[in-house]
């Protein structure tokens, strides 16, 4: 097997559960190194902990954690908190252990690595763009930025989904500085990522596995589905995370893509151009039945 993807996980754990998931893929996957992982976004050590947590029960203990930057770009911007973080996983007597400041850890790191550190992104942009606004030359040495985030809409598709996704909403002032930083980008949007969903079948199937893990995820994906009031929730940040195991999993094509922000609300779409010299390899569709085999397997073996 080839040297694992060496990779900085910046994410905002703790509301949606599909970023534990993506976590526990990435810890249990011999094809990816997690380096360290970056929390952004609101309460960001009410997020540590649960990275924390999560590791402890996946046997990862050894992963240094970061906390990253709490509110928006530009401060312009109220901060969304769903209010469930954490619950059904922590037991309140976790300890904050921030090994440092993430945006310091994020510019260290790749500098120190050209070319070999990939940042897997699952949460809003704000820790990413004070990276690249600090040292911009991280956009030289990074191998690559998975973002997940965006909507493409090219023709008709993704009509029927909202034309502003969550993580570029929360905020789109940042996530303009790392679309047009001209870095080497994948981005895995939500006209993708709503393909792939689990529900109570596959809950079940985490459950019999009988691992602390499986069963710590099983409680925040049942919690989340009764917050939603849904039977099913979509796997948006593991099939990011996926690409460093199996990229053949999507269609991608080069494109352009711009952030759209103003002061009205909500604003962050993501306006994608195909071209040839684009920076960006946009996600445009999924073996969905493939991804969903992959992600179960792992969490099961």
């Amino acid at each position: 097997m080839p040297n694992p993807n060496r990779i900085i996980l910046d994410t905002d754990i703790g509301s949606d559960p599909d970023d534990a998931t993506a976590l526990a893929l990435a810890m249990i996957s011999p094809e990816i190194h997690i380096e360290g992982i970056t929390t952004v976004y609101g309460d960001v050590d009410t997020r540590t902990r649960l990275a924390r947590k999560l590791l402890q029960l996946g046997g990862r203990r050894e992963v240094p954690i970061y906390n990253g930057i709490k509110e928006t770009l530009l401060l312009n911007r109220d901060v969304w908190w769903a209010g469930h973080e954490g619950e059904g996983v922590l037991d309140g007597d976790e300890h904050v252990d921030s090994a440092g400041h993430a945006v310091d850890y994020i510019v260290k790191t790749i500098m120190s690595n050209p070319g070999d550190i990939t940042l897997v992104a699952i949460g809003p942009l704000t820790n990413i763009a004070v990276s690249i606004l600090r040292e911009p030359d991280i956009i030289r040495n990074v191998k690559e930025i998975i973002i997940m985030g965006g909507v493409t809409r090219l023709g008709d598709n993704a009509l029927e989904l909202p034309a502003i996704e969550h993580n570029i909403k929360c905020d789109p002032e940042a996530a303009s500085v790392v679309f047009s930083s001209g870095a080497p980008i994948t981005m895995v949007g939500l006209d993708v990522t709503m393909k792939v969903k689990i529900g109570s079948k596959e809950i079940d199937e985490l459950i019999a596995t009988g691992k602390k893990l499986n069963l710590a995820l099983a409680e925040v994906i049942t919690r989340w589905l009764k917050f939603i009031q849904m039977d099913s929730t979509a796997m948006h940040d593991p099939l990011a995370v996926a690409l460093l195991i199996d990229k053949s999993l999507v269609r991608t094509r080069q494109m352009k893509v711009k952030v759209e922000f103003d002061h009205r609300e909500p604003s962050g779409m993501t306006v994608a151009i195909p071209a040839d010299d684009g920076n960006v390899a946009v996600c445009l569709d999924v073996d969905n039945e493939r991804f969903i085999n992959l992600l179960l397997n792992r969490l099961s073996n």
